[in-house]
């Protein structure tokens, strides 16, 4: 149902929107042009920065744009801007509504929920609400009592021109934490008012749902009863507690698209904001493609360039093997390192038949440091920029002699199976960039076999990528154990999305000799980073697999993980908080080490030893009293 202007209350309501960069995503505008229908006065107020466009954006759709510092989190975004607002222009209205940016909507439209609860005769209401709790979770102490959330909050004249009113927004102090915004206003508002005598609703109330936190847990069922509102958090959160929780957040996407909500909204914003290792797994971004074309549409032009660096020039005939499968002409772009080995590889590609090569660029380099990288950020610079293509592939010649036969051919295979196994499989994957407009770049998932990547696949980057990514503006979090990145730099994306690494002029001199090829260096950190260059202009990525690699990398994934779960218990989220939690005994306190792990792995034999264990650790403690004297 479209959102169309209904007869109804005169309605204020006061939006906040925080962005650290002072960006104002698409899904915002969006919303606020479908709650237009049912506001007088659209007020958005704005915590911090906001870029000119930004503003351009706000006022499209809202009369007024109200900037201020960013102090005090949403709870004094809204008591500022009530008090700018005015008491007297206030009470010309009959409903105000506080609302902020932590949600996508309208999933469906506003219509139904706004006639429906302007018939309910209360003073104040809510979309959802969030059940309560002794002790209090944030205090470990009291009761946190049932609450509507704070992401949307409507009161009635009756309420916002009381007292009652007026003292609780001048009895807030100023909000210095998260928590402290819980414990101040969110979890307080509704029980607050309600023994001060005013009554409420809800328009999902948790009691119609099985969780104490339907707007988080069970936003599939929410959204099926026509919730206008998705939570953003389930793209950004932990993904081990939704696992625990079964929240699948592909699923919600899903959903959201059939009830007619653009998902790229939702893709833009956490692209930007959402680690995007984490992202990936919670939107399961991971695409299983076919072999079968799936109707790549060969009537929309798309310009590719191929960026393809080859030492080994005995490759030449392979890598153009696999570029001879994308669906369309590609000019070549080849990157070597002696003029005789760009002698072997024109007269290699030169005596092809029937070759989809456009034109054929092939440059010797005057240096190697940075291999591959080097190649495609300073030789290839020039390529990126034009503005001539819409599409490039980075592959390259890859045979990684440094580690085992197996090991290294199954790291080649599976850059190259992934990106350009077959004519279908390609075309399918250049598909997916012209079904995604803010799709950045694909590349195939992280390699774990015969390599101990998972885990540790920083390395000695992770401080070097967060120097790099201060230094060129990017704001996407980093994720904290691996990042998502395209480990063995090969991918295919649009120019555009590596706009903040080809805007740098690199010089070789930047990287690392080639016999110094090591982590930390800048070709390392640039193969991590470029997921959240891309991210942070708000293209996202996605990573991509066939059939025959995905059954491989599955059951070994699964197989290592449970032989890996044999010696604990319980979710893989109470498994990592322990090990964790083992790991920093581990360097404190032996005693305690000890066990923790027997109570994991033989649970009856802790118990036994629950006797003994006292007096011991009181020994212990004595003897390192005793030396520290």
């Amino acid at each position: 149902m479209d959102d169309e202007l209904m007869t109804g209350p005169r309605r204020v309501i006061f939006y906040l929107v925080y962005d650290p960069r002072g960006i104002i995503d698409d899904y915002i505008p969006y919303k606020l042009e479908r709650l237009r229908p049912y506001a007088d006065h659209i007020f958005v107020v704005v915590n911090g920065d906001l870029e000119a466009s930004g503003r351009e954006a706000l006022e499209r759709v809202a009369d007024t744009v109200w900037q201020r510092d960013n102090s005090g989190f949403d709870v004094w975004g809204y008591k500022s801007a009530l008090a700018e607002f005015g008491e007297e222009r206030l009470a010309e209205y009959d409903e105000l509504i506080l609302m902020n940016y932590t949600w996508f909507g309208p999933i469906g439209s506003f219509g139904p929920v706004f006639e429906r609860m302007d018939r309910v005769e209360v003073d104040f209401w809510g979309m959802t609400d969030h059940a309560g709790a002794t002790p209090n979770p944030f205090t470990l102490t009291g009761t946190m009592h049932s609450h509507i959330q704070s992401h949307w909050i409507a009161v009635r004249r009756s309420m916002f021109t009381s007292d009652q009113w007026r003292a609780y927004w001048a009895a807030i102090p100023m909000i210095t934490s998260y928590t402290g915004s819980i414990l101040t206003h969110e979890s307080v508002f509704t029980h607050h008012f309600e023994k001060a005598g005013f009554t409420y609703a809800l328009a999902y109330p948790k009691e119609d749902y099985p969780s104490d936190h339907p707007a988080f847990v069970s936003a599939s069922a929410l959204m099926a009863d026509g919730c206008p509102v998705l939570k953003r958090r389930p793209f950004f959160h932990s993904p081990l507690y939704l696992d625990r929780e079964a929240i699948i957040g592909r699923w919600l996407i899903d959903q959201a698209e059939e009830l007619g909500y653009p998902t790229e909204l939702i893709l833009q914003n956490m692209a930007r904001n959402a680690q995007p290792k984490v992202l990936n797994t919670n939107a399961a971004m991971l695409e299983i493609l076919p072999e079968t074309d799936l109707g790549y549409d060969t009537s929309v032009p798309t310009r590719v360039a191929a960026a393809v660096h080859i030492f080994y020039e005995e490759m030449t005939d392979e890598l153009v093997d696999r570029l001879e499968t994308l669906p369309v002409s590609y000019d070549l772009f080849v990157t070597t390192t002696t003029e005789e080995k760009a002698a072997v590889i024109r007269s290699t590609i030169e005596s092809r038949d029937g070759s989809k090569i456009g034109k054929l660029d092939i440059e010797v380099l005057p240096s190697n440091r940075g291999r591959d990288l080097s190649a495609f950020f300073i030789a290839t610079r020039d390529v990126l920029r034009s503005g001539e293509y819409d599409l490039v592939v980075k592959i390259h010649s890859k045979k990684t002699v440094q580690q085992a036969p197996n090991a290294g051919n199954f790291f080649k295979r599976q850059q190259f199976d992934n990106l350009l196994n077959s004519p279908g499989y390609a075309a399918n994957v250049l598909r997916l960039f012209q079904l995604e407009p803010s799709l950045g770049l694909v590349f195939p998932p992280t390699i774990h076999i015969g390599y101990p990547t998972l885990g540790n696949a920083w390395f000695a980057n992770l401080e070097p990528t967060r120097e790099l990514a201060e230094r060129l503006g990017i704001r996407v979090p980093l994720d904290d154990v691996s990042p998502l990145a395209p480990f063995g730099a090969m991918f295919v994306a649009r120019p555009e999305a590596l706009a903040l690494l080809t805007d740098v002029e690199w010089s070789y001199d930047d990287y690392a000799s080639e016999t110094d090829h090591r982590d930390g260096s800048l070709a390392h950190v640039q193969e991590r980073i470029v997921a959240y260059a891309a991210g942070e202009l708000g293209y996202h990525a996605r990573t991509v697999a066939n059939a025959e690699y995905a059954a491989i990398s599955h059951t070994l994934l699964e197989y290592k993980l449970d032989q890996m779960s044999s010696v604990l218990h319980g979710y893989p989220i109470d498994q990592v908080h322990r090990l964790r939690t083992n790991a920093t005994l581990g360097t404190r306190d032996p005693v305690g080490y000890a066990k923790a792990l027997i109570t994991d792995r033989q649970p009856s034999l802790a118990r036994a030893l629950a006797r003994v264990y006292s007096p011991i650790r009181s020994a212990y403690r004595s003897v390192r009293r005793t030396k520290k004297v």
